[in-house]
Order: structure tokens, then sequence, then C-alpha cells
């Protein structure tokens, strides 16, 4: 639903949204699987529509489920699928190795797929996506069915394609996205609710600033003492648990750094100072907020 963003060469942009909100048609129809009932979609400088085989040539595509063949062997497949993108025949067999050397399945290339773990599946898709050294990268739930190691090495790997290739990254792995990429597109009910980097996305929404003190030793005029400097707004003790002393949240208004002053404050008090840090919003708070059904700016 007048659905409109960009992604220049070399950036790796999330593509969040909640269920139902329009990622995977979105990824179908830049993927020229399935048309656009209006508008426009160009990858690389060629129309989804008019175009769609010199799209698919320029794409990588991996979808939530990898479309393997479990009656093949790993290394099998990737010829299938490298004559299917019509690579040179003197081209395979270099770029197989470049591929299982990427995604970590040297060792599988001569096993049945139907063989293999879930894990190990996934990264023959990866491998099938980039084995053509496509321009663009789309990639649906990269990581799913992975351990926790393997998840490490396909974001390592993923940001390292981002510097010669255009990623498109849908995940419900937040953390994933903040580790991986540089901007978000937040889609809710099919239209754009956001674009931007996490940290801008966050300083938006944010309504006031926010710092956590832990403190040594306070003393019990401690709160009284914190919110009579000037441009505190509340102070609250924090009731997480800290290893050694109290946990104090001091909220100042938007734009102004409270933090020498707090500082002043601790020293010249004797409470000890063993931690002050900002709060920021998280990509999980921004995420919410955005696609909640109430309006966001309540």
């Amino acid at each position: 639903e007048d659905l409109t963003f960009e992604v220049p060469r070399g950036e790796i942009l999330g593509f969040l949204g909640p269920n139902g909100a329009g990622k995977t048609t979105t990824m179908r129809i830049l993927t020229s699987f399935i048309p656009a009932t209006s508008g426009t979609a160009r990858v690389a400088g060629y129309d989804v529509w008019e175009a769609p085989q010199e799209v698919k040539k320029r794409i990588g595509y991996l979808p939530e489920n990898p479309p393997l063949y479990l009656d093949m062997t790993v290394r099998e497949y990737l010829q299938f699928v490298a004559r299917i993108k019509k690579m040179r025949s003197g081209e395979i067999t270099s770029a197989i190795g470049r591929v299982a050397e990427q995604c970590a399945i040297g060792e599988v290339l001569g096993r049945l797929i139907g063989n293999l773990s879930r894990g190990y599946r996934q990264r023959v898709g990866l491998a099938q996506a980039l084995i053509h050294q496509p321009e663009v990268l789309i990639l649906d739930e990269p990581t799913v069915g992975l351990d926790p190691k393997q998840m490490i090495e396909v974001r390592h790997l993923i940001r390292g394609l981002g510097q010669s290739h255009t990623v498109i990254l849908s995940t419900h792995i937040l953390p994933e996205v903040t580790a991986v990429c540089q901007r978000v597109v937040i889609i809710h009910e099919g239209r754009v609710v956001a674009i931007d980097s996490q940290e801008s996305l966050s300083a938006k929404l944010r309504k006031s600033e926010k710092i956590r003190l832990v403190l040594q030793t306070p003393t019990p005029d401690c709160l009284d003492k914190l919110r009579v400097i000037p441009g505190v707004l509340h102070v609250t003790q924090d009731q997480d648990s800290v290893e050694k002393g109290q946990a104090y949240v001091v909220e100042s208004r938007l734009g102004l750094d409270l933090r020498p002053a707090l500082a002043q404050c601790v020293a010249a008090n004797h409470w000890g100072l063993l931690e002050m840090r900002p709060i920021t919003m998280t990509l999980e708070d921004v995420f919410l907020r955005l696609t909640a059904q109430e309006d966001p700016a309540a």
C-alpha cells in the first residue's frame, strides 16, 4: 500500500514488520515471483515487470524455506542452480568452492541434502543465493535453524557481503538487525511506518533523556538530592537487582546531558559511582512502538 523505499549499493537494509504486514509479498515482487497490482519496482535499474529475467540475473534470493531438492547431493544441487543461472561451465567448480567456504559447507558437498540438519540446509540455501555473485541479495530469515555459533558466522558473512552487494534482510530476530544492518524499514499493515537507522528512530521516539546510576553507598536523602539538580524531571529507584549498590533512573528533558552534574553530585556526597549510562530505546522498543495498534504518537 504505497510502499516506497530504495537501497543503495553496499547497504544492508533490515526489512521488518509483524506477521501479515507484507514483507514476503514485497520480496516476491522484487524478485519477479509475483507481479505488483500497481506501482513500479526496479532492481539494479531494471523494472521487475518489464525485464524480469534481467532482474533475476542480478538477484540472489533466500526464501524463508530454502528451495532445496532433497534427493540431490549438495554439490549436484549447486551445479544445477549454477546452470539455471546460466553460469559458464568453467566457472561452476570454482564458484562452488567459493560458496562452500563462505557458508562452511565444504564437508557436506557429497552428502544428500535430505540427510542434512536444518542448519546445514539453511546454509546450502544461502550458498545457492550467492553462487552467481549477484548485485542484490534478498534474505528472508537467513539464520533460522542455526545454532548460536553458526548464527554469528552467518551474520559476519552478511556484513562482509554488504561491502560489495546490496542486501535486504528480513528477520524476526531483532538483535540480528541491530548487529548487521545500517538502516531499517518497518512496515505495518502494508505501509511504511519508518525508514532510518536504529539510532535515529530511537532519538525521534524518545520523549526524554534517561540515565541509569548505580551507587555504592547512597544515603537516605539520595533521592531528594538528585531531584533538586537543575534539569532533573524525575528520579526513581530501579528495582532491577545489582550485586553491589543501588540503581536509580534519572530523567531529564530531551537533549539535556545531565552526566556532568550527576557525577559532581555523587562525588560531593561520597556515594561511590559504580555505573552511569544513558538508557536508549532498543530496536525492539522502536518496533513495538511503531507497530502497536494504537497511534504511535500517543
